[in-house]
């Protein structure tokens, strides 16, 4: 399993969240499996997000269009403070 790790700030929750929801038919046909969505509980206005792929190209496919369809366009993150800050990480091991 490959995990597209991505972590930015936010003016708004609730605005990040909805278009966060707008985007989950991309999220599936991207090849995207699942999602995690975790938040510091000091720090409302920051979120770090989980997406699981099949293979690396999946997630770096992935990538390539968040940067340039989705963070490029105001309108596409409303609530998006900056550049986000991403990594794409191999699973070694789970318990």
């Amino acid at each position: 399993m490959v995990t597209l790790h991505i972590e930015h700030a936010i003016t708004d929750f609730g605005t990040w969240k909805q278009a966060f929801d707008r985007f989950a038919d991309m999220r599936r046909d991207g090849g995207v499996l699942r999602h995690r969505i975790h938040r510091p509980p000091d720090d409302d206005r920051y979120v770090l997000i989980e997406l699981d792929f099949g293979t690396d190209e999946e997630a770096s496919k992935f990538l390539d269009f968040l940067t340039t369809r989705v963070w490029s366009t105001p309108a596409n993150a409303p609530a998006l403070i900056g550049m986000p800050q991403t990594k794409i990480l191999d699973l070694v091991e789970q318990s």
